[in-house]
């Protein structure tokens, strides 16, 4: 049981592959098909490749502000890969792998950031909650997703994201505690990636570890090398099962680094150091994951390249898509607040309406 062998007040980090590719802890290596292994560095190299796509778009003038990815692809993919079907996934904003391994449409992704509101349906089958902005307000919605399916008797799991910062806010500790009181079956994941937009680590918390709060909360925690893409999916693997069983919550602690800026509109030279982060590209969870799968022949230079220019061709595609169709109308902006617009929404649409007619834009 990795969680057994790994208490967060030990300080320990659960690794399963060192950076260079190698497996250091066999015993832990998930059981994992190859063809499975190739599926998981594709989707990483397909998240890779549409935020590379999405960051160019954006420098272009051609969609709004955007949340890169970059460097936390292991963190992401790794921890969607173990759902089930019939399984939640409750995101923050900053989760394009996990939303791509779930069945996510890139073009959907896209054209949320484009500034189309519609970009946050999800097929039902899919059952992931819309993006998220408000720092840890989505947590509650997953402990009360979680809890009404330990209510109906049903084999659901919910796993929610959100970022080290988000263990500041009041949200975080309220949906902490409610799922410990009622031992709901939902796996909280913090993408411990070192920054709160501007705010370090260092001084989000004097906990030595975000991994430790869950003791506070009655469930385990425990802290991962978010960079290991086999560490993540066993830890987060078993937590899965913890909580069918009817164990409860788990807190897992992804460290990691946000290799790009917070967002698009941000300046990450202000308040972090080149060496810094030329120091965690050496830790890139791609090339280490590539690194493993060449040294086992499951990989071979020429097939990366072809994997790499087929992402590429599809975020390309995708992004046309939402270019030539993306533009919102503005009767979307008030009908799609509610199933059936409020008689506020009606007036406030035909007041706007007038507006434009007088200023000759209708």
């Amino acid at each position: 049981m990795i969680f057994e062998g790994y208490h967060p007040l030990d300080k320990t980090m659960f690794q399963v592959m060192d950076e260079e590719g190698n497996i250091i802890k066999p015993e832990y290596m998930p059981d994992i098909s190859k063809e499975q292994m190739m599926e998981m560095y594709q989707l990483m190299i397909q998240t890779r490749e549409a935020d590379l796509k999405a960051l160019m778009y954006q420098r272009q003038g051609r969609m709004l502000t955007y949340a890169p990815n970059i460097g936390q692809e292991a963190a992401q993919v790794g921890s969607a890969f173990p759902l089930k079907k019939e399984d939640w996934m409750v995101p923050a904003f900053r989760e394009l792998g996990a939303w791509l391994t779930r069945g996510a449409k890139l073009e959907m992704i896209y054209l949320y950031w484009y500034g189309n509101e519609f970009g946050s349906y999800m097929p039902e089958d899919l059952k992931i909650l819309p993006v998220s902005v408000p720092i840890a307000s989505h947590l509650n919605h997953a402990a009360g997703i979680a809890w009404a399916s330990k209510l109906q008797g049903k084999d659901e799991v919910t796993i929610t994201y959100f970022g080290d910062g988000a263990t500041s806010q009041g949200d975080f500790h309220e949906a902490m505690n409610w799922a410990g009181v009622y031992q709901v079956p939902v796996v909280f994941l913090c993408q411990n990636n070192q920054f709160a937009i501007s705010v370090p680590r260092g001084i989000q918390t004097s906990s030595e570890t975000i991994a430790q709060k869950a003791l506070a909360y009655g469930m385990p925690g425990i802290l991962v090398d978010g960079n290991d893409i086999f560490a993540m999916y066993a830890a987060v693997k078993e937590a899965f099962d913890r909580a069918r069983r009817g164990e409860g919550p788990t807190l897992i602690e992804a460290f990691t680094y946000r290799i790009g800026a917070h967002t698009t509109s941000d300046d990450p030279k202000r308040y972090r150091s080149d060496e810094e982060v030329e120091k965690w590209k050496k830790k890139d969870p791609i090339d280490r994951m590539k690194k493993y799968l060449m040294s086992q022949g499951i990989l071979t230079e020429e097939e990366n390249e072809k994997i790499i220019e087929k992402a590429g061709k599809i975020a390309e595609e995708a992004f046309k898509y939402v270019e030539a169709s993306g533009d919102t109308v503005l009767e979307d902006i008030f009908k799609y607040h509610y199933k059936e617009m409020t008689p506020q929404l009606t007036e406030q649409l035909a007041e706007y309406k007038a507006y434009l007619m007088e200023r000759g834009e209708a």
